[in-house]
This record gives C-alpha cells, sequence and structure tokens, in this order.
C-alpha cells in the first residue's frame, strides 16, 4: 500500500512541548546501522534514501541514540538530512554504551551524560537537541544525580525537552520532581504489554508514550490468528494492523517503526492511514 500525499496526518498529533509538535507515526533510526546495531551499514547509500524518503514523506519525528553503531545512526541522519527542515523533531539518547555488537551497558555518570549531549550536538550538527532521553537509569549512579545533569543541559539551552527509558511509574515520578518528563520509550507491542500502568500513567499526566519494537506481531500474524485474519480481510499487512492497533490504543502513543527497506517504511507509514473497527480493536486488545 504506497504512501498518499498527507496520509500521515491521519496518525493525529502530539505536542512535545518546548521540542514543537509532531505526528503521532514517526521513524525509528536503530535500524539504519550494521548487524548488531553496529558500525556501518553494508549500504550506507541505502541507508540514506530510507531517511530521506522519510521526511520527504511527511515524517517529522525521528529517534536515534548515540548507541546505534554507536554514533554511526546520528552520523547518517546528519549526511541524508543537514540543513534539517523546519518541523523535524530529531530526539536522542545517552546512557548505554557499547563494546560490541548486541552488546548494552547502562553508564549514567553526569559528566558521561555531558559529554555525550555535546557529541550528539556535534554529530547532529544542532545547537539544541529537542529532545534528550536518559537511554537507561544507571543503578550505580543516584538517579538524582542522572536526572540533575539533564536539568541543567536543559537550563543551559542544549537540550529543549527531557525523555526517559525504559522505566516504571515510580521512576517517572522520582525523576518528575527534578525535571519536566516530556516522553517515556518502553518496549510495547501488541505481543508484550508489560508496561501498560506506565502507558496508563503517561496518558493520565499527558507524557509522550514511545513504544519501541511497535510491530513484533511474530505467531500473532500467523494464519488463522487474529491479527492475520484482519490483514487479510482488510487487504493490508499485519505490521499495519498493528501499528493501527498502537495509534488507537491511546492519545499519547508516539510509534516509531524503523526498517532500512524503503518498501517497508512504505508500508509502515501507511498504516496512518488504517481504521480499524471497533470489533478487530477489541479483538486486538483481548490477545
Amino acid at each position: 500500500m504506497p504512501v498518499q500525499n498527507g496520509s500521515l496526518e491521519a496518525s493525529g498529533v502530539f505536542n512535545l512541548g518546548a521540542a514543537g509538535e509532531v505526528h503521532r507515526l514517526g521513524y525509528g533510526a536503530m535500524r539504519i546501522t550494521g548487524q548488531g546495531v553496529w558500525g556501518y551499514p553494508a549500504d550506507q547509500e541505502n541507508a540514506v534514501a530510507v531517511l530521506r524518503r522519510a521526511v520527504e514523506a511527511g515524517t517529522d519525528f525521528i529517534d536515534t541514540a548515540d548507541s546505534y553503531g554507536p554514533y554511526v545512526s546520528e552520523e547518517l541522519i546528519h549526511r541524508a538530512l543537514h540543513p534539517y527542515p523546519n518541523g523535524l523533531v530529531i530526539a536522542t539518547k545517552a546512557g548505554l554504551v557499547r563494546t560490541g555488537p548486541g552488546e548494552w551497558h547502562p553508564v549514567g555518570r553526569p559528566e558521561y551524560l555531558r559529554q555525550e549531549c555535546e557529541m550528539s550536538l556535534r554529530r547532529l550538527g544542532v545547537e539544541q537537541i529537542a529532545l534528550f532521553q536518559l537511554h537507561r537509569i544507571d543503578p550505580l549512579v543516584p538517579a538524582d544525580e542522572q536526572f540533575g545533569v539533564l536539568a541543567d543541559l536543559q537550563r543551559e539551552g542544549k537540550i529543549a525537552e527531557i525523555g526517559l527509558s525504559e522505566v516504571g511509574v515510580e521512576e517517572i515520578e522520582a525523576a518528575r520532581k527534578v525535571v519536566r518528563v516530556a516522553t517515556v520509550q518502553n518496549r510495547y507491542n501488541l505481543s508484550d504489554r508489560e508496561w501498560e500502568s506506565v502507558l496508563d500513567h503517561c496518558e493520565t499526566e499527558g507524557i509522550g508514550f514511545i513504544p519501541w519494537f511497535p510491530i513484533a506481531t511474530g505467531d500473532l500474524a500467523k494464519p488463522g490468528g487474529i491479527v492475520g485474519e484482519i490483514a487479510s480481510q482488510a487487504g493490508i499487512t499485519p505490521a499495519q494492523v498493528a501499528l493501527a492497533w498502537l495509534l488507537r490504543r491511546s492519545p499519547v502513543m508516539l510509534p516509531i517503526p524503523g526498517t532500512a527497506s524503503l518498501e517497508h517504511l512504505e508500508e509502515n507509514m501507511a498504516a496512518a492511514s488504517v481504521e480499524l473497527s471497533q470489533t478487530d480493536f477489541e479483538a486486538l486488545s483481548k490477545l
């Protein structure tokens, strides 16, 4: 299903405060790196083409991190899109270091988070990061020290808004005593709803909820299953069903499906225009 002009508008919008207003269906830039989210992709020109096509088709919210590559994703975003069009929000993260393919380790020392913010500013080629997210709360560093350096960076004008990732309600509220929390990015999809209570809390508090790994239909999409059945009847794909369900699930939901494929990019963006019936939505919600 090709993207039609204006189709992303069907996803609705969410206000990220000082970072600006974005469409609720964005793009996650983790998969444009090499295998294991390590190093450069085999085809860098394809990665550049995917990024440019996403923005050309109306995407105004791109999510990345210093650890994707590491650094590769931010570098490719700069190469593909700088100077950035007005209204494009690029969110990045710091707080995880990489020691090899598929290896992730939290580091939340304030001096490290400050350093990574400065380096992301340089790699992205911006004077202010629209949304800077703490990739993980480091259990070896007092949480208030991690939140505190984010507050300092915000006061200095180096970041506009602050987000958290993989946190529970108590951690969100602890952070909100120190900083204004604009978004929370936790794993969430049709088949994995461990963070349901966090989503509900974010909705109540008006905090954007960014579900990472948003598609993950897996066994649910097999023939005979409800996802596959709905997709077949509507003439769409299981991935589009999954994204459409997320968009309808909550007005604070900000899915960021990622791909290194132009074809899959078009498919994902077209999900903004998919309208699930109330019956299908309720059936999916019961999975």
